[in-house]
């Protein structure tokens, strides 16, 4: 689109940039509590704030819920010189105000991805976390090499849901992504209906008319998926590798959902 043009007749406004909230940025920390409006840490928050971070009385902290609520809070006084070690969870953060809601950004933004071997799904996942990404599926392919199935499956998919809590909290994201159980392209597919697509080289550009975009293993679509699931999204001319391809994905779709990327006329 060029400098200063609008969008194309009869197509939907291009939404304008949208910063983070002030607040969430000057914040030293962000921690997830059931309750924000009464927060109360765990020991690995208490920990993190007092012996790692080694936040002072009075600075600025986030408790959020990870549904989108947050409140402005800051360290109590009881916590200078002591650490975590004798420190009262309950008490350590005292709200500054009352809560606020992020709103829930339109369409939800799913990016589904075949885990690859070592520790790549879970640097997938951290940056799908910090991009915005609010649904994130690892994927059962034909060509996957990494069969995430039974008792390994869970424990995976448990320690992406750490990484993406982790990321979430870095990035000062209230609200966490959700993290799903593996599936297949049939059951992906069947959920998300028409706003489905594979991404495939050669394929059409990416849009907001197919939100859900899932990404292959490094062998490719098996012909089978690509015949039952085309045609697919490009993602651009080179070869990616696969978790190149996740990141991509999630941060096309996120950028025209947020107006940072501007959509073809």
């Amino acid at each position: 689109m060029p400098p200063g043009a609008g969008p194309p007749p009869g197509a939907d406004p291009v939404p304008a940039p949208r910063a983070p909230h002030p607040v969430l940025v000057a914040a030293a920390a962000m921690v997830f509590v059931p309750d924000p409006a009464a927060p109360v840490v765990d020991d690995a928050d208490l920990r993190h704030l007092l012996d790692v971070l080694r936040l002072r009385p009075g600075e600025p902290v986030v408790a959020a819920d990870g549904a989108g609520r947050w409140v402005p809070c800051h360290v109590a006084p009881g916590a200078r010189g002591r650490g975590s070690r004798g420190a009262d969870p309950s008490g350590l953060l005292v709200p500054d105000g009352p809560a606020v809601d992020e709103p829930r950004r339109r369409p939800e933004v799913t990016v589904a991805f075949a885990p690859t071997k070592g520790d790549r799904p879970e640097w997938v996942t951290q940056k799908l976390t910090e991009l915005g990404v609010d649904r994130i599926v690892p994927l059962r392919t034909s060509r996957s090499v990494v069969r995430w199935d039974g008792e390994r499956g869970a424990k995976a998919v448990g320690r992406l849901r750490r990484v993406a809590r982790e990321a979430a909290a870095q990035c000062r994201r209230p609200r966490l992504p959700e993290v799903s159980e593996v599936c297949g392209l049939d059951d992906l597919a069947r959920r998300a209906g028409a706003g489905f697509s594979l991404a495939d080289a050669g394929g059409g550009p990416p849009g907001l008319d197919r939100p859900v975009l899932a990404v292959g293993p490094e062998g490719g679509w098996d012909p089978d998926e690509r015949a039952a699931f085309g045609p697919g999204v490009g993602l651009g001319d080179t070869v990616l590798r696969a978790e190149t391809a996740a990141v991509v994905a999630g941060a096309v779709l996120c950028g025209l959902r947020s107006g940072v990327v501007l959509p073809l006329a």
